[in-house]
């Protein structure tokens, strides 16, 4: 039996799924991957990557382990590092949530802020640019790279997509947050080959590169990118959606009002697969939605006025706005 809840309560489960119809209309389960030590979904490809490398002999007591991040990829070495006894530096950039910073460095890690963007590459270009000036300096510094490691995805081919698969048998539509795209080519890979019938769509932030959007500006931290990502094979993807900064917000504090605190990653993907199933009649569909952490981490940004009004204005948070939680863009 599918383990759904329609009212806030905490678990320590792993495929915990919240049932969204009571607050969007939609019959959408959102798979809830925040329940963990590490917060976030990031876990299951930290845990894969590191001990790829340990296995592979890359990985040595000597060794410092280092990785750009946005912040939760960087919480879930940081505890992984600590617990094996590497020593941890992540490079982020001034997006990366205070909270998501200090709990890094609480954990034993050093964190680089890189806050100058690349010309062409953005601030992640400039993070890029840094941990290999980094690894050039310095022979004990092991980067695992999340944009290009088969770690990324493989761990969401082996645990995230199978235990969906055990839960929805007859799943027609997959909702998936595209970020280095590990999690997207995961679970697409394995549901192309298990020829499962499952629509892949992937949901992607407007100013992102990902899928050949124009760069543009993207203040949360997790989905989207300014270089595509090496990962990412399009022939797997069923359709994108694009979902604008202010209705991935507005979408946080609709959830927030309905009892579940979310990230921006999450109020993302539910902003664009409501938007999708609306679109596509969905009452009939049997569809799913991936929450790749939850809101305390966000407790500074989304979730406060100055900063939403600073950035997005005085009317993100409107009343029509948050009745209407999310739009197609594309």
């Amino acid at each position: 039996m599918v383990p759904v809840i329609s009212v806030p309560h905490v678990f320590n489960e792993e495929d915990l799924y919240v049932d969204l119809r009571p607050s969007f209309g939609h019959s959408l389960f959102l798979k809830c991957e925040g329940f963990n030590f590490a917060g976030s979904i990031k876990l299951k490809a930290a845990t894969e990557m590191v001990e790829a490398a340990e296995v592979d002999g890359r990985l040595t007591p000597g060794s410092v382990l280092v990785e750009s991040s946005s912040g939760n990829l960087g919480v879930a070495l940081s505890m992984i590092a600590a617990s094996k006894g590497y020593r941890f530096l992540c490079v982020t950039d001034p997006r990366c949530n205070l909270s998501t910073r200090r709990l890094m460095e609480a954990l034993g890690s050093e964190v680089h802020v890189i806050a100058e963007p690349d010309t062409n590459g953005g601030l992640l270009g400039a993070r890029l640019a840094h941990v290999r000036a980094l690894c050039a300096s310095d022979d004990r510094y092991v980067w695992l790279n999340q944009y290009t490691n088969p770690g990324n995805w493989r761990a969401h081919y082996r645990t995230t997509a199978p235990a969906i698969a055990r839960q929805f048998p007859r799943l027609d539509v997959l909702f998936v947050g595209a970020g280095t795209t590990g999690t997207l080519m995961g679970c697409a890979r394995y549901f192309r080959e298990c020829r499962r019938p499952v629509r892949i769509v992937a949901v992607d932030s407007v100013g992102s590169v990902t899928f050949g959007g124009a760069p543009g500006r993207r203040m949360i931290p997790g989905l989207g990118t300014s270089v595509p990502p090496p990962l990412l094979d399009e022939s797997y993807v069923d359709d994108v959606v694009r979902v604008e900064e202010a209705d991935t917000i507005r979408v946080c504090h609709r959830l927030a009002r309905s009892g579940f605190l979310f990230g921006g990653s999450t109020g993302t993907v539910v902003s664009g697969a409501t938007g999708w199933l609306g679109r596509h009649d969905g009452t009939e569909l049997t569809a799913v939605a991936i929450a790749p952490d939850l809101g305390e981490r966000y407790l500074d940004t989304i979730y406060q006025s100055n900063w939403l009004q600073a950035l997005y204005g005085e009317d993100v948070l409107s009343a029509d706005g948050l009745a209407a939680g999310s739009r197609y863009v594309a």
